[in-house]
């Protein structure tokens, strides 16, 4: 797209100062934040070099690099899905549509991982998308791993974002557990948790952009999380731990179900913002 098109000054502060102003017109929720990214992607700077830069002029490609990502995020990509990166625990990971971007509330789910893991252990991160989870898991503790789903382009990702970090991870194609063999001391999963209902009333970025496979928990949302629960027994070395990322409001409902698989243990941890978000349980010794 010719700079021609746009009618602001050439310099780098006029063009974020341009991003924003096109993305907030857009109904980006974050325009300063996403603007800002954008700019660094498109021109590969950092930071200290805008603050020293800032009202030099900007190099024409990556100037019309930037106004063609700036109308791509505009239509409601993810910034994630535009630059290929999302990060993680500490760490940078590949994305593309075919996994969900990983967020920040997931981060519990591995922080309460790792109060329980023990060096030595095998865990198993089921519907692993990205591998973000595992990874995180693998690349700070002397355990093993294997991560499992049922897409193959998914799977492609994870084993990229695996030789992104150094990391050695095994990998299954599976649903659910079908080709699932051995046992594990801990079963970690991010399954499709939200509602059929509800998926047309999330934000266009998800709707419309991110996997369906891995956002559609059918009626109620439980779905994956009970069937992940009800075999995950037959994987669990004793005294092994499941641990679900869940919905806001579905905490008592999943305990109250691995209660009645005989799951010991039993509790809900909630992320930063005081919503319900892992579920944990133990198989008995």
């Amino acid at each position: 797209m010719p700079i021609s098109e746009s009618s602001v000054s050439r310099s780098l502060k006029a063009w974020l100062d341009f991003g924003e102003e096109y993305l907030t017109q857009k109904g980006i929720p974050d325009p300063k934040t996403d603007a800002w990214m954008l700019l660094e992607y498109a021109a590969n700077l950092t930071r200290s070099y805008y603050f020293l830069h800032r009202n030099e002029p900007m190099d024409e490609k990556d100037a019309e690099d930037y106004f063609a990502l700036l109308k791509k995020r505009g239509t409601h990509v993810p910034v994630q899905y535009i630059t290929g990166e999302a990060w993680f625990y500490g760490n940078s990971f590949k994305v593309t549509p075919a996994v969900l971007i990983p967020r920040q509330d997931t981060e519990i789910l591995v922080e309460e991982a790792e109060k329980r893991i023990n060096p030595g252990m095998r865990i198993l991160d089921m519907c692993t998308g990205s591998g973000c989870i595992l990874l995180s898991l693998l690349k700070k503790r002397s355990i093993t791993g294997v991560g499992a789903d049922k897409s193959e382009e998914a799977l492609a990702v994870a084993k990229e974002n695996a030789d992104r970090l150094g990391v050695k991870a095994g990998w299954i194609l599976t649903d659910l557990f079908e080709n699932v063999g051995g046992t594990f001391d801990m079963i970690l999963t991010n399954p499709p948790y939200i509602a059929t209902g509800v998926i047309p009333t999330l934000d266009p970025e998800v709707k419309d952009h991110e996997p369906l496979m891995a956002l559609d928990g059918r009626e109620d949302g439980l779905f994956f999380e009970k069937k992940i629960a009800l075999e995950a027994r037959q994987y669990l070395n004793r005294g092994g731990y499941l641990l679900a990322e869940i919905g806001y409001d579905q905490g008592p409902a999943l305990c109250a179900y691995m209660d009645s698989l005989g799951y010991s243990e039993t509790q809900i941890v909630k992320d930063l913002a005081g919503n319900d978000r892992v579920v944990i349980g133990r198989m008995s010794s």
